[in-house]
């Protein structure tokens, strides 16, 4: 039986599905999804277009991470943390630099948040700091400084020691002398405070495991034995904290290296003051996030409640305001965050995505007035190829473009529109890999390794091409320089528009066949476009090797430059120059409207496309829809 089937697909809105779903034809997502969709991105209408090229900003000094601080709409900062080192830019030019602690080992588990003009940054074995800018282009930084009046300093406090251990002081004040029943003290308590009965004293010599000397800095109330002691909670000797935010104007710390599944909220309005005090409901706050299995904090996110992930469940601590007499923790969901590396959890219109301990899901955290709860939901649950071992993230808010930067050096990205139910992944390939993200004001940088190099370069919607660099010149020439970053590698170089070459980088320089007065030049990417198998009709998958031949495509395009298009011999360009168009340099007209392709030959491979599109020539393509017209044969 011979038959004519034409199918419209009007719409890549699912993105591209996991091969696993390729026997699915009765999902939704499988008349709006696609095989393969690289180097692309898909707007909520339904169109796909070739992704934005790079634009090459410096290179770096390693791997690391880099951090958006955005000091008021008009100074904004790109921050480039590397081995020891912190670079900050601003309009993708460096503008001050400073040394820090953090080795390129520990610059994975590093966690930040910012406040104006300081930034503060954390790390479970290094104590933290308070980068500040204090002018246009001056910065400092320094290690955190809690409160501090009359030598007393207001800092968290906790009893490592077991609960039974005493201390007893041979005085009240002065210089005094420690006794501990158990073996309790350390070199490493030298420097630190200690507080019996609430009255602080700071540790000045370590004698023994069991004796110490201190210096009292608050009258003792008696010389009598006390089990009511403990030691500041961060230190050298116990750690320091490890995830960092801000909420309800209180500085919240979660957890430490000693202490991980702990929480402390400073006074209000009172951002380093972690006084106790009596209760009263501007002083600080501190718990411990205890349940039926260990929970070390890895985030404390400020969103419509305080929000704290942790490795094993998501919580939620309320209160109108949080007080001490009025706060309440309740566990949420049990999904978890992970271990190995800080992902930092970002908000998209009021959900906060986080990602999933064992790197498989992209999670949205979202409370529902309806439940009066938050519930989770995989937006990868289709797509669980693109989830490769997430290593970082952040949200473009401009273009609604979720980014998640994987082990593999992929970078997946998620268009997403939750009014809109479009929740639509691609992934954007680069020659080289994507070690980091972060969306600055609108702009896209990501950090990129390339034959051993790093590379700062920011996704621009004017570029064509990666690493990529622009020239302007009056009168033509056939010479430029200015790309000593390529040195030696083969690029792509676009001049006046048109002409397409390849050239090889020599001395920083290029030299074209003929003078330009613009040029674009960079790595070639190739965008792809696969379609899912043919179905009959939604729900009606071909029948188990049924012949089936495409006859004839419909293209509809939108300021289209290049296309090419295989429909099983290869890509074949489709012609859009006009007489005249022709000569070197001579931009393509963008066209829009439809093109249409014939093919010839049966197949019986269902898996096989009908059609294709894969092309790396440095123009723009959309895409908007596809209608096809196949024959089907018994």
């Amino acid at each position: 039986m011979n038959g004519l089937l034409v199918l419209n697909k009007t719409s890549f809105v699912a993105g591209e599905l996991d091969l696993a779903l390729m026997g699915r034809g009765d999902l939704t997502a499988f008349a709006n999804g696609a095989v393969r969709l690289r180097n692309v991105v898909i707007a909520p209408t339904g169109g796909v277009s070739r992704r934005a090229g790079l634009r090459f900003v410096d290179t770096a000094r390693g791997p690391g991470r880099l951090i958006a601080f955005e000091f008021n709409t008009q100074q904004t900062y790109l921050m480039v943390v590397t081995d020891q080192h912190l670079d900050i830019y601003a309009d993708d030019v460096r503008v001050a630099g400073l040394d820090t602690p953090w080795t390129a080992a520990q610059i994975p588990q590093i966690a930040w948040t910012q406040s104006a003009d300081t930034l503060l940054v954390t790390h479970p074995d290094v104590p933290p700091r308070k980068i500040t800018r204090t002018g246009a282009d001056s910065w400092s930084m320094a290690e955190w400084s809690f409160y501090e009046e009359d030598d007393v300093v207001y800092l968290p406090h906790h009893k490592f020691a077991d609960d039974s251990v005493t201390l007893t002081p041979n005085a009240t004040s002065g210089t005094i002398t420690l006794t501990a029943s158990a073996a309790v003290f350390q070199a490493g308590h030298v420097g630190l405070r200690l507080r019996l009965g609430g009255k602080q004293v700071l540790v000045t010599a370590v004698t023994s495991p069991t004796q110490a000397t201190a210096d009292v800095k608050q009258t003792l109330t008696s010389t009598a034995t006390t089990k009511d002691w403990e030691e500041q909670s961060f230190s050298v000797l116990r750690g320091w904290p490890v995830t960092v935010c801000f909420h309800q104007g209180r500085l919240v710390i979660g957890g430490s290296r000693d202490l991980p599944n702990r929480l402390w909220l400073s006074k209000s309005m009172d951002l380093f003051n972690f006084d106790l005090g009596t209760g009263l409901d501007d002083e600080s706050i501190e718990f411990s996030m205890l349940s039926d299995q260990v929970n070390a904090i890895r985030a404390v996110f400020s969103g419509r409640h305080l929000q704290v992930f942790t490795s094993g469940a998501e919580y939620m601590v309320t209160g109108t305001p949080l007080t001490p007499t009025a706060i309440q923790v309740t566990r949420q969901t049990r999904i978890g965050s992970p271990v190995d590396r800080m992902v930092p959890p970002r908000d998209v219109d009021g959900a906060t995505h986080f990602v999933s301990r064992n790197g498989r899901d992209l999670c949205e955290f979202l409370y529902t007035d309806v439940e009066q709860a938050y519930q989770v939901h995989d937006l990868a649950m289709i797509a669980k190829h693109v989830m490769n071992g997430p290593l970082d993230q952040d949200y473009d808010a401009v273009h609604r473009l979720f980014h998640v930067v994987m082990s593999d050096g992929t970078l997946a990205t998620l268009t997403i529109y939750r009014a809109e139910k479009v929740t639509a992944w691609t992934v954007f390939e680069t020659d080289g890999r994507f070690l980091a993200v972060a969306a600055v004001e609108g702009a896209v940088f990501v950090l990129v390794e390339r034959q051993g190099q790093i590379f700062i370069e920011c996704f621009d919607d004017g570029f064509n091409l990666d690493c990529a660099l622009t020239g302007t010149r009056t009168p033509p020439t056939m010479s430029w320089s200015g790309l000593d970053h390529l040195e030696g590698r083969s690029v792509r170089v676009l001049a006046d528009g048109g002409a397409v070459a390849d050239l090889t980088v020599a001395s920083g320089h290029v030299t074209l066949a003929q003078p330009a007065s613009t040029i674009q030049a960079g790595l070639a990417y190739a965008h792809e476009i696969e379609p899912l198998p043919p179905v009959a009709a939604v729900g009606q998958p071909l029948a188990p090797g049924q012949l089936v031949r495409m006859v004839l495509a419909h293209f509809r395009v939108l300021d289209t430059k290049a296309l090419h298009i295989d429909t099983g011999r290869g890509p074949t360009p489709i012609p859009f120059r006009r007489f005249g168009d022709d000569r070197f340099g001579a931009e393509p007209p963008a066209f829009s409207g439809d093109v249409k392709v014939r093919a010839i030959g049966w197949s019986r491979n269902v898996m096989q496309p009908l059609w294709r599109i894969s092309q790396d020539v440095p123009m723009p393509c959309t895409v908007l829809s596809v209608a096809t017209e196949m024959k089907l044969a018994d």
